[in-house]
């Protein structure tokens, strides 16, 4: 049986829930909004007016994955992937005025966006229940890099006749961008740019808050828990009340840094009900290891396991001078779940790195050149100018 961590338990363990009145949620936030928190990904593009498609791909490990796309069949394909705990949404959680993936297709792109194995939109194997199958759950962040991705730009190519796409990662997409790139080289020759998010390799100077916390978790529930943080009803818990919600935030911010002034306190609701998304905790406990050893490498199953799967008793590190294609670097300061100066470490690392753009901006955090307030004019603008240039 495939043992799950229910978003809405984790909650109120961390903190005190008040009972609070239903209609709270609805006195506070605009319908518009409340209406965003309760459509998919069809049902947000069919509101806006824009054409999506759903597409499938199996993997040569045999998981099914669903891409989506806003189709301009003449345009260009740029893909674009999600981080941890996130889903292809996170393109267009914001609206068209805001949405990273709507801009795209507005200038005239083919703009795809990719869903890792685990998440909500990618719970299929030709073979596994990801409810009731626990080997389904067997793969880390190692294995959406060296399957998913490849298997996901092969289609697109096949799909729209180029031969190149242009490539953006937010967190965990650029981690996996990266296991690819070192690991099957031959991916570098089908990417024009890879636009990288808030990357994340290294993780030596991660000093989130929450820290902490993560590692006396994955000590306890390493061996129990396979799907964690699946998609729940955590907006109903944080808006139950005043006290509620202002509790869930302080979570939030502590996990990411917080940036009031480019945070779209009206959007709470949409990015509640669509965040998390699942993953498998393997993921998690991956980078867990990466804190303690400093290094960017593959899993560690322990001395004994690591022999017989990597020939040494450690893991290998990531081939990082493989990775030749063009890399533009987006980070910030106050980001807790990347810290800066480990940036600036994988920008030494990797060979080809066109831009590396650390943002002025002291209280930038984790999402704030994807989510946030004024990310149209201050970041994505410039990302599709250097993106044009390759």
């Amino acid at each position: 049986m495939t043992f799950s961590l229910s978003f809405v338990l984790w909650l109120k363990i961390l903190f005190l829930i008040g009972t609070g009145s239903a209609g709270y949620i609805k006195d506070k936030y605009p319908p518009s909004v409340l209406e965003d928190a309760n459509l998919d990904m069809f049902g947000l593009t069919r509101k806006y007016h824009y054409p999506l498609e759903g597409h499938f791909v199996t993997t040569e490990d045999k998981y099914i994955l669903r891409l989506f796309r806003l189709s301009h069949p003449k345009g260009r394909p740029v893909f674009l992937m999600h981080g941890l705990l996130d889903s292809s949404i996170t393109w267009l959680i914001n609206g068209p005025w805001g949405g990273l993936g709507y801009y795209l297709y507005d200038l005239g792109y083919d703009v795809w966006m990719g869903n890792a194995r685990g998440n909500f939109y990618s719970r299929n194997h030709t073979a596994y229940n990801a409810d009731t199958d626990k080997s389904f759950w067997s793969f880390s962040w190692h294995e959406i890099g060296f399957y998913d991705l490849p298997a996901s730009i092969d289609y697109v190519l096949n799909k729209t006749g180029y031969d190149k796409l242009a490539y953006f990662g937010h967190s965990q997409g650029t981690t996996t961008f990266f296991v690819m790139a070192s690991l099957r080289p031959e991916y570098n020759q089908k990417i024009t740019l890879m636009s990288a998010l808030a990357p994340v390799a290294y993780f030596k100077n991660n000093h989130s808050p929450l820290l902490p916390l993560l590692q006396n978790f994955v000590a306890v529930a390493s061996n129990i828990v396979n799907e964690f943080l699946p998609r729940t009803d955590v907006l109903k818990v944080c808006m139950q009340s005043k006290s509620a919600e202002h509790n869930c935030l302080t979570y939030i911010y502590l996990l990411m840094g917080k940036d009031p002034n480019m945070w779209n306190t009206t959007m709470i609701p949409v990015y509640l009900s669509h965040a998390p998304s699942g993953c498998n905790f393997k993921q998690i406990k991956h980078y867990a290891q990466l804190v303690e050893s400093g290094r960017f490498c593959q899993y560690d199953y322990g001395p004994t396991e690591n022999q017989k799967r990597y020939k040494s008793t450690k893991p290998p590190e990531y081939p990082l001078k493989n990775i030749v294609a063009p890399v533009a670097l987006y980070y910030a300061y106050n980001d807790y779940l990347t810290n800066y100066k480990d940036v600036i470490h994988l920008a030494k690392e990797l060979p080809k790195v066109v831009e590396n753009c650390l943002y002025p901006d002291k209280k930038w955090n984790h999402v704030s050149m994807v989510w946030g307030l004024h990310a149209r004019e201050l970041a994505h603008k410039h990302m599709i100018e250097m993106m044009r240039k390759f």
